[in-house]
């Protein structure tokens, strides 16, 4: 009997998201959903259901500790497109010059944690500086110096970050 399951409300509310419950385009003009997780992720956006299952629950636990202690955590950037990526790629290109410069910023599509949904872009500047402090909690991680509002699942929760690479193009 359902009543007998007994799921953590951050799974639940990821569930029902993947599943399109509570997406207000879908209900209908006027229509309110039954279900509102309590974290809001934007709902029916590839870049948030495109990402990593384990990776957005880490993100909703950190969301939610963060709103306590009166930080916004908001995700600027998740999965992204290969097209996407590589046109942030060529873009990096004519703006510092040459590939291997634009690398230390911008990774290609081939070496992108966002082409693969492991990877989210954080803000505003006060909720990536306290997801840097506190993400190893979460098992999130700031992976490269030069990028403080980028994290990726880097560890087990209440784990030691691995210590950051310089840049993106440190990871080949």
């Amino acid at each position: 009997m359902l009543t007998n399951l007994r799921l953590p409300a951050a799974l639940l509310a990821v569930a029902l998201v993947a599943l399109g419950c509570g997406s207000d385009d879908s209900l209908g003009p006027g229509a309110q959903p039954l279900f509102r997780p309590a974290v809001h992720l934007p709902q029916g956006s590839a870049t948030t259901s495109r990402v990593d299952p384990e990776l957005r629950l880490a993100f909703i636990g950190a969301k939610e500790d963060a709103r306590t202690d009166g930080v916004t955590l908001v995700v600027n950037s998740g999965w992204r497109s290969r097209a996407h990526q590589q046109r942030l790629f060529d873009e990096a290109v004519q703006r510092y010059g040459s590939e291997d410069e634009a690398r230390r910023y911008v990774a290609t599509p081939d070496g992108s944690a966002h082409v693969t949904g492991d990877a989210l872009d954080i803000g505003p500047p006060e909720g990536a500086a306290w997801l840097g402090e506190h993400g190893a909690a979460y098992g999130l991680c700031q992976v490269f110096a030069n990028e403080a509002w980028h994290f990726e699942l880097a560890t087990s929760p209440g784990g030691t970050c691995p210590e950051m690479l310089p840049d993106s193009s440190y990871r080949g």
